[in-house]
């Protein structure tokens, strides 16, 4: 078996996502996805640029076709951004590819599950009040947990706030803190004292602004306080996870394995959050959860996928002891998002009540509903031309 041809198409969510197919010389496709962070225009045209390293390879070799793609730019500066991202997207659909040609799940491909059901944390952002009121904060709360959903995010970094003296300057006063606490008591009200509630912070704010925002939140038994400050920056998250009960989590813009080694052997974090088609793929994103098993700290994925990398990365997930908790973050795009493939199981989603269930079906387990693809593809990219 060999690859004749790599393509992509681009659709709507999260901005623009990337997809990408694998073709091979018995008919047989892969299909993966790129995270949209880096922006479709940049990730579609390094897909490109590597493609022709591919042709011809036996794409059952993942790790050896990963590894010959990050070689080739291994003197070009430091592996990141948009070079990573389209060698995870690569490496999903080859995780696809080498699943249907052995019969098998991917999560068996990885070694074998841990468990059968990925437990999801829905990502409710500002709530269901554009304005983001405290209202519209519990009234999501209320409404996720009701769906079944254990665990939910909000953001509380609100750049607009009227209290806020300076566009640029990253120091939280005394108004925008109490506002923050004013939404998360709010929300813990609403929720109770057992379901698990993260904030996320987007490393918006400064080092005596992140500590004063986790004292402050302690009362709250958070999951985590998420991204208080860059992850670039190991000695500042060192001090601010060593002055707080509040469990800090950081690492959506992290890259590969090395990019987390120094957070973890410096106890700079309580909970790592790669994102698998971003920090480099499925088999990366278990490397790094080892690291972190090393330290005895939970992994608990980012994502801003469409149903086909979200179920990609619960193969992952469900291949690896320390897993928490995974994102889905389809909330304010639910009907578009489920279009985009077909459940294994012909019921719509493959989310259901708070949950994805691992499935069988060799590959990823979901393949995508073209007509959904179509009638949401990005113009002037294809739809796998």
């Amino acid at each position: 078996m060999r690859i004749v041809n790599v393509t992509t198409a681009v659709v709507a969510y999260h901005g623009e996502a990337t997809l990408v197919r694998i073709d091979t010389d018995e008919g047989l496709s892969g299909y993966g996805e790129a995270n949209p962070d880096a922006g479709a225009g940049a990730v579609v045209g390094m897909i490109e640029f590597l493609t022709p390293l591919l042709i011809g390879e036996d794409p059952r070799n993942v790790e050896r076709c990963w590894e010959k793609l990050r070689r080739h730019k291994v003197f070009a500066g430091p592996q990141a951004g948009v070079f990573v991202i389209a060698l995870s997207g690569i490496e999903i659909a080859l995780w696809d590819l080498a699943g249907k040609a052995a019969g098998q799940p991917v999560y068996r491909m990885l070694g074998g599950k841990f468990r059968d059901r990925i437990r999801l944390y829905a990502d409710c952002g500002d709530g269901d009040d554009p304005a983001g009121s405290i209202a519209g904060c519990v009234d999501r709360a209320q409404r996720v947990v009701a769906e079944g959903f254990t665990a939910l995010k909000f953001d509380v970094d609100n750049l607009r706030h009227p209290a806020k003296y300076d566009d640029y300057n990253h120091t939280v006063n005394a108004a925008e803190i109490r506002s923050m606490v004013e939404r998360v008591a709010a929300v813990r009200e609403a929720i109770g004292p057992d379901v698990d509630l993260a904030i996320d912070l987007h490393a918006r704010y400064d080092l005596p602004s992140a500590c004063r925002i986790s004292w402050e939140l302690e009362p709250f038994d958070l999951m985590w306080l998420e991204e208080p400050l860059p992850a670039e920056n190991v000695d500042a998250l060192v001090r601010v996870r060593a002055q707080t009960r509040t469990p800090i989590c950081v690492g959506e813009n992290l890259y590969l394995r090395w990019g987390f080694r120094e957070l973890l052997e410096r106890g700079a974090v309580d909970v790592i959050e790669p994102d698998v088609p971003k920090c480099g793929g499925l088999a990366e994103a278990k490397k790094i959860a080892n690291l972190a098993e090393l330290h005895y700290i939970p992994f608990a994925p980012h994502l801003v996928s469409t149903p086909l990398g979200t179920m990609a990365t619960s193969h992952q997930c469900g291949a690896i002891p320390n897993f928490l908790v995974q994102e889905w973050h389809a909330l304010d795009e639910r009907a578009v998002w489920d279009s985009y493939v077909h459940a294994p199981d012909g019921s719509g989603s493959i989310v259901k009540d708070g949950y994805i269930t691992l499935p069988d079906t060799p590959g990823i387990g979901v393949e995508l509903d073209m007509d959904g693809v179509r009638a949401h593809a990005v113009a002037g990219y294809g739809v796998f031309e």
